[in-house]
């Protein structure tokens, strides 16, 4: 005869990722179905409420079983800016895995936040799609805990900041990539070399910056502050602070613009100035956009894999999905290359 077990053990304390939706209501001091509006992003729930039942929702680590959750047939594609041919590349991407997935893709923007609102959070979570893709976004505490209890996983693509140890993303080698842009421009015999950043608030345009840093020490050359601008990854910072680097007494004989747009701004400034290219001055690019391919001349840039880059998110967010958002968070980052074309040449005799 098998003796009874201690009641310690027959007894087992609820573990917090078992609380049931009625335990939560009561600890909320709500009802069930207040509850269940949390869970399915019905607006009509005042807002104190809200919070407090997210925050019980949060502790208890609940998610949603498999059973009750019903996903759409999407993927959410979120970028703080959607306005450029960088843009188009990622959405290939994205729409290359979803299209064989059987899923269609909703575009979001938040209108150059780094963080969407919460009214996107709460339309995501009504939606409930297979997964949420961020572009040089992120999501704070509060959105995080309301996609993870609704088990809607989500990656983060080319992160703006540090998105945390626990946060799947996909990223490019942008430090090497700032190497080797600046690395070549050395290799031409070029010493006084410009650069025109991105924002200094986005991981990635930091990291060029410091590769570019990194190659001029490297070569026993100063990193003269001057010579370094900050623009925002558009045409039009390109221009204005190219027309800055060009206009001065000591200017560049080479310029690592950041990104293509930048550079392709650089360039009308360099037309304006009555510079040739690379004659006058030569230009290098980063991502690889096609127009780099069919501008006079043909950009030297560095290439960032975009659409693979968004393909290898759109895999990893569905991967998610199958595990029920419990897989292990995971870093990757593909590489970048340079790709060498017209816009860059030694420099002229008596130039450096």
């Amino acid at each position: 005869m098998t003796s009874p077990q201690p009641a310690e053990t027959r007894t087992q304390k609820r573990s917090p990722q078992t609380a049931t939706l009625a335990e939560i209501a009561r600890e909320a001091g709500v009802s069930a179905p207040t509850v269940s509006k949390v869970l399915n992003g019905r607006a009509d729930v005042a807002p104190s409420t809200r919070a407090r039942v997210e925050e019980l929702l949060r502790v208890h680590g609940y998610r949603r079983r498999r059973a009750e959750s019903t996903r759409s047939p999407l993927i959410d594609l979120v970028f703080h800016e959607l306005e450029s041919a960088w843009a188009m590349e990622v959405i290939r991407g994205v729409e290359n895995v979803a299209r064989d997935a059987g899923l269609s893709v909703v575009l979001s923007e938040s209108a150059g936040r780094l963080t969407p609102g919460r009214t996107w959070a709460d339309q995501v979570a009504a939606r409930r799609p297979h997964g949420v893709i961020l572009v040089l976004s992120g999501l704070d505490e509060s959105q995080r805990a309301l996609l993870t209890s609704r088990s809607i996983p989500f990656v983060v693509m080319d992160p703006a900041g540090d998105p945390g140890a626990d946060v799947p993303s996909i990223g490019a080698t942008n430090w090497q990539g700032g190497l080797a842009a600046t690395r070549h421009l050395v290799d031409l015999g070029h010493t006084r070399i410009g650069a025109i950043s991105g924002p200094t608030r986005m991981m990635c345009s930091r990291a060029r910056v410091d590769g570019y840093r990194a190659a001029l020490e490297t070569a026993g050359l100063p990193v003269d502050p001057g010579l370094i601008v900050t623009g925002d990854f558009h045409h039009e910072a390109g221009y204005r602070q190219g027309l800055e680097l060009l206009r001065r007494p000591d200017r560049p004989t080479a310029v690592f613009a950041g990104n293509d747009l930048q550079a392709l701004g650089l360039y009308e400034a360099a037309r304006e100035l009555g510079l040739r290219i690379p004659h006058d001055l030569s230009v290098v690019g980063f991502d690889d956009l096609p127009v780099a391919r069919w501008v006079g001349p043909p950009l030297t840039t560095v290439r960032q894999p975009l659409m693979e880059m968004a393909e290898a998110a759109a895999r990893l967010v569905l991967d998610l999905g199958r595990d029920d958002g419990s897989s292990t968070a995971t870093r990757v980052e593909l590489a970048t290359s340079l790709e060498v074309r017209s816009s860059t040449a030694p420099p002229q005799e008596g130039q450096g």
